[in-house]
């Protein structure tokens, strides 16, 4: 989240209609948490891992191009496209952010 965002126009899920202003919302803004980008799963046996080596492929759920799964501190939280952000390292950039179902979080 960036402090550039309106704060003012995130409520408290607790409390229909309430709004937090950015200076009651500055004590969370310097908790870590942690960002996963996944870009696939896949499942094998411990005998298969075992065997893979330097230049083995792992063939992952996801088609080429298809949206990644971002997650925050193991939450699904939106999903996005892998970018270059220079000739040496990766980004992720957002698409879509999820909607969570509270029943089920």
């Amino acid at each position: 989240m960036s402090n550039d965002m309106d704060l003012a126009e995130l409520g408290d899920p607790t409390e229909p209609g309430a709004t937090r202003s950015p200076r009651e919302l500055e004590a969370v803004y310097d908790i870590p948490v942690t960002v996963s980008a996944v870009l696939g799963k896949t499942t094998m046996q411990v005998s298969q891992l075992l065997k893979l080596g330097r230049g083995a492929v792992v063939e992952l759920d996801r088609k080429l191009g298809e949206a990644i799964d971002i997650y925050v501190n193991n939450r699904l939280v939106a999903r996005g496209e892998v970018v270059m952000v220079d000739d040496t390292r990766l980004g992720v950039t957002m698409t879509e952010i999820v909607k969570a179902d509270r029943a089920n979080s």
